[in-house]
Order: C-alpha cells, then structure tokens, then sequence
C-alpha cells in the first residue's frame, strides 16, 4: 500500500515549541514511521519553508520519504497567506508522483488545508480515497477566543466544511471531537471513525528521577512542575503562571520551579510574539523571578528526561482536541493535571493519572498542585498508574486501527 501523507502548513521534521508546530507535527511522524515498520510506503508532503533544505529527505526511515513541495515563497508564512498557495502545492505533489510512476491508494491529510489540497488531488487522480484529520477546529477555537485577533476567519470555517464535504473518512481523537463535528458543523457522523493519537513508548518510558534530574541540570532540592507546548492564549499559560504565584506562599516541601518548553523566550521586542511578551510580564508582575524558567524550544530526544524530571506536568489549556503532550508525559510515568476541556477530560482519569480542574481555575489548579507536591505516595501511585494507562496507547496498537481504515477505503479488504 501506498499513501500520499498530507501535512501542509507544517513539516513533521521542524522542531516542536514553535508558533505551529505541536502534537500534529509528531503524529505525522510517528505515524508514518510505524506505518514503515509495517510495510506501508508513505510520501508525506509539506509546503517548502527553506530553499536551503533538500526537497525530499529520508529522516522518518524504512523507505518513507518527507517531500518538501515550493508552493509560494519558500518561508514561514501567516496561515491566511497560506490558503492561497493550495492550488500550486497539490499540483507539485502530482508532479512528484508522475515523475516518480507513483500511483497512491489513498490520501491521509492533516489540518483543513491540507484537505483543500487533499480533494484536489483526488480529483486529479480519478477518486483517491481520502481520510481527514482536523486537529484543531475553527468554530471550538472561536469558541473559547477571548479577542478579535484570536478568532478564526470565515475563509477557515467554510474551508473546514468544504472539506468534511468532499472527504471519504473523518478520524477524530475522542468522542468530544465527534460531538463538536456534529454540533457545531451538522457532519454525519457515519463517516466518523475514532481513533485516538497513539505515543511511542519505545522513546517515552519513565527514567529514574534522578537520572533524568541530573541530565537536564536540576539543583539539588528543586522541585519541577513541566509546561510543554505553543505559546499562544489557547495554551492558558497564564492561568499556570498564577497557580504558581498562589502556590508559593503555600507550604510545598522545598522551592518548587516552573519549567516552561515552547517559544522563543530570548528574543527582542520586535520578534517576541505577543503572549511570550504578555506571561513574561505576568511572571514580573508577579514577582515570580527565578522561580520560572522559560527553556524555549526543545527536541523529542530531550523530552523523556524533563517528563520523568518533573513532579507533575500541566495542560492548562482552554481547548484541546486530544493533548499530545499529556500522553507523553503519563508514559514517562509523570502525573497529569489539565483543564477538562475536549480530549483532556477523556484523556486524563480524574483521581487515577492525575487532575483535571476547570479552565482558567487557577485556584483549583494551585489546589491539585499542592496536594501532588505534598504527598509523595500519591504522586507515585498517580505516576504508575499514568504509565500503565499510556501503555493502551502504544503506536503498535493505534497504528492498526489507523490502517484498518485505510484498507477499507482503499478496497484492499481486512488482511493486512
């Protein structure tokens, strides 16, 4: 089998932390490296952001191949700019299959863009099945915006609905995803399928504290509460950032650091983005000083020993489709606390893996905080049980749903 991997806006290679690059940027590749281990060939095609970096690479291994298409000027551009390089990014991908005498059986696109492409593309080559993943949606981002610029555009919306339209299969993370494809965008669901991320418990395992204490460089006696993600307003970086202002003047057992990863802390005023500008200011405000550590971004390889270093990680999110880096951190046996919104609340069992507390609670948030950070035996026992539930998530396991999909679109019947 073969499959045309479709990620557009965002190349599963780019280092994670940046303005768009997050959970979608490692499902791609660890999907398409653990459909290699199963014998299926996988193109995964993303617009060129550097005309410095070869066109195709062969980082994701087993024969697969990471297809950088020019579509437009080959740099990071704003997504509304991006929307109308579409046509000549899906002419590039069939330009690249007819050169090499590639026939795909089917299409696996990722984010509304990619689908735009996707049904293009299908089109060309006489009905390629496609299978879509959303992400994120635009009307559950708009939402929960808290200003105009947060908002998304009606070019996005009714983009979404021309996809959903014109797609062969939905998969969505949670049953939440499905309910808000439903609600909010009147979708069938009998062309839904849920299928949850999965996590490479290969790379993400709990590592001895100590061990991964003394790798990432921590003091004796420091105590780790991990932020892992973009720096944007949906992240709810600053209901975390207040937690921890409340949690200071409360007995915790010795000084208790945040580590945030994501972003670029260290840059000037002119290139810092907004809310990077706005919780580095809250932190001030709140005289926080060296109590939180802004470490930028920070590759996959690293992670695992920040993970099994901290005594809880939190998703203070206002919306998640799924939560990525909840997932990791539960099989690097680290317990959770996140907001209950979206796949968060199915993600992370209440009292068994960790917490979760209302959004923009940062009282409650301050609250599970303390009561992990104050009794040793719970965290363990939080700890094992998050890396125990991991386990149901392994690649091995959801990549199998994933390619009992694509058979059944692709008329290849249910053999593997």
């Amino acid at each position: 089998m073969r499959v045309a991997m479709l990620s557009y806006h965002t190349c599963p290679l780019a280092t994670l932390g940046g303005k768009d690059t997050g959970g979608m940027n490692v499902y791609v590749r660890d999907l398409t490296m653990t459909l290699g281990r199963m014998g299926i060939h996988v193109d995964v095609f993303t617009r060129s952001q550097d005309e410095h970096v070869p066109h195709v690479l062969h980082d994701l291994g087993f024969g697969n191949r990471v297809v950088h298409v020019p579509a437009g000027p080959e740099v990071p551009l704003p997504k509304h700019q991006l929307a109308g390089y579409i046509p000549q990014f899906a002419e590039g991908v069939r330009q690249f299959a007819a050169e090499k005498g590639i026939h795909y059986d089917l299409i696996h696109s990722h984010y509304w863009m990619s689908g735009l492409a996707a049904g293009a593309l299908s089109d060309g080559w006489g009905g390629t099945p496609i299978v879509q993943m959303f992400h994120t949606l635009g009307e559950m981002k708009n939402r929960v915006a808290r200003s105009d610029e947060e908002r998304e555009g009606a070019y996005r919306l009714d983009g979404e609905r021309q996809v959903m339209r014109r797609a062969d299969r939905i998969i969505a993370a949670t049953l939440a995803e499905q309910a808000q494809l439903e609600w909010l965008y009147k979708l069938d669901t009998r062309k839904v399928t849920i299928i949850p991320p999965g996590v490479d418990t290969c790379h993400f395992y709990p590592i001895p504290p100590d061990e991964a204490r003394a790798y990432i460089g921590s003091q004796p006696g420091d105590r780790t509460v991990l932020f892992v993600g973009r720096i944007e307003p949906l992240k709810g970086l600053d209901t975390l950032i207040r937690a921890m202002a409340e949690l200071r003047f409360q007995e915790a057992g010795g000084r208790v650091c945040l580590v945030i990863i994501g972003g670029d802390p260290d840059g000037d005023a002119d290139g810092m983005t907004a809310e990077m500008a706005r919780v580095q200011q809250l932190c001030d405000d709140l005289c926080l000083g060296k109590l939180v550590v802004f470490l930028g971004r920070r590759g996959q390889d690293t992670l695992p020993y920040y993970y099994s270093a901290a005594e809880a990680l939190v998703m203070p999110s206002h919306y998640e489709s799924f939560g990525m880096v909840a997932l990791e951190a539960m099989a690097c046996g680290t317990p959770v606390i996140a907001s209950q919104v979206g796949g968060l609340a199915f993600l992370v069992q209440d009292g068994e893996t960790g917490y979760t507390v209302p959004a923009e609670d940062h009282a409650a948030l301050s609250a599970k905080l303390a009561a992990l950070l104050g009794d040793p035996l719970l965290r363990q026992r939080l700890g094992d049980n998050a890396a125990a539930y991991a386990l149901r998530y392994d690649w091995g396991k959801i990549s199998k749903q994933v390619v009992g999909v694509y058979r059944e679109l692709a008329g290849l019947g249910n053999s593997p």
